[in-house]
């Protein structure tokens, strides 16, 4: 594929608030510091609000009413603060919205709530980084939408290096399938969402589609959750109020700040920084709830440097190299997307 950009077009590209590096820092790691509290957060909340490991139905009870109140809490700030925003979305954006939803809510949330409740805070927390390197292979790979530099390449293997370090402190723990695979099999989902977030918000703004993908993502698992007899006692268990609050600011906050930057920059110089989820995870993880049986020691440490490692070789080019890159999606913003 061969670059074509106009020097016009490459200028307004460098012009975008969100892609400068530091700004671009900034939100990626505050995003991913939400994140890294969502996992360990679910697990406390199974906690208080009593749900076991086998209550299906009520876990993704829980998760729907998550999502329904993210994504309709993001619509309505969007449509107050943007008054282009208060419309209904058109049949095409709602498909698109769908598609995304299947991915990122419904699919991803399916396998990421039956997969922390069977697996421990940490071990989960850990296992978030293999998105990264998936997201950088299907957006490459598959949708050819940038290429796979050398440097793209080393900076994932690194930070993945990282992530596979301490995630060998997992077996201290155990493995199965509905635990730790659930939450593999979820990062594959949250990579194929990453991608196709980056390529549908080229033409569409990325905060609409979060809100509405959370909507009738969140619907579906409430109602998967009902048809399996799901019950989620607020009433008794007040405290699991603030546990929802505090999972519907994450996803609120985190996504629509998430689906911005993927606007704005290449899906490899976003995805990265995901590498930062397990890190922050598994901190907040040992904070909230403790080890959980498994082993955390210098493995720890030693992912976090590889990790910090891995961002700096993505992060390394200077933007206006990276602006105008052969066959990135920068190149294709539109004032629409904005």
């Amino acid at each position: 594929m061969s670059s074509n950009t106009h020097p016009n077009k490459a200028a307004e590209i460098t012009s975008q608030p969100l892609n400068k590096p530091f700004v671009l820092v900034i939100l990626a790691s505050l995003s991913c510091i939400l994140w890294g509290s969502a996992l360990p957060v679910i697990r406390l909340g199974y906690q208080i609000l009593s749900i076991s490991s086998n209550d299906t139905g009520s876990l993704l009870l829980f998760a729907g009413s998550r999502f329904f109140l993210a994504g309709l809490a993001v619509t309505l700030v969007h449509a107050l603060v943007n008054p282009a925003a208060r419309r209904l979305p058109s049949r095409k954006e709602m498909g698109l919205a769908a598609e995304l939803s299947f991915f990122q809510t419904f699919g991803q949330y399916v396998c990421t709530y039956i997969g922390t409740a069977h697996a421990t805070g940490v071990s989960s927390s850990l296992l978030q980084g293999v998105s990264v390197f998936v997201a950088l292979l299907v957006s490459s790979l598959i949708f050819r939408m940038e290429q796979l530099t050398a440097r793209k390449a080393l900076g994932c293997i690194v930070g993945f290096a990282g992530v596979a370090l301490s995630a060998g402190d997992i077996a201290s723990a155990g493995f199965s399938f509905e635990g730790e695979g659930m939450i593999v099999l979820a990062t594959v989902m949250a990579a194929m969402s990453t991608v196709l977030m980056a390529r549908h918000s080229q033409g569409h703004s990325p905060v609409m589609l979060c809100g509405w993908q959370f909507m009738i993502g969140g619907v579906g698992l409430f109602v998967v959750g009902l048809a399996l007899g799901g019950h989620v006692g607020f009433a008794e268990h007040p405290a699991g109020l603030l546990v929802l609050a505090w999972l519907v600011m994450v996803s609120a906050v985190a996504y629509g700040v998430w689906s911005m930057l993927l606007r704005d920059n290449d899906v490899s110089h976003v995805a990265i920084f995901e590498f930062e989820i397990p890190v922050f995870g598994v901190l907040i993880s040992l904070l909230l709830l403790g080890p959980e049986g498994t082993t955390v020691g210098f493995a720890t440490v030693a992912s976090l440097l590889l990790v910090a490692a891995g961002i700096y070789i993505v992060e390394r080019s200077p933007l206006e190299k990276r602006s105008t890159e052969e066959g990135e999606p920068a190149c294709q913003i539109s004032e629409s997307s904005s």
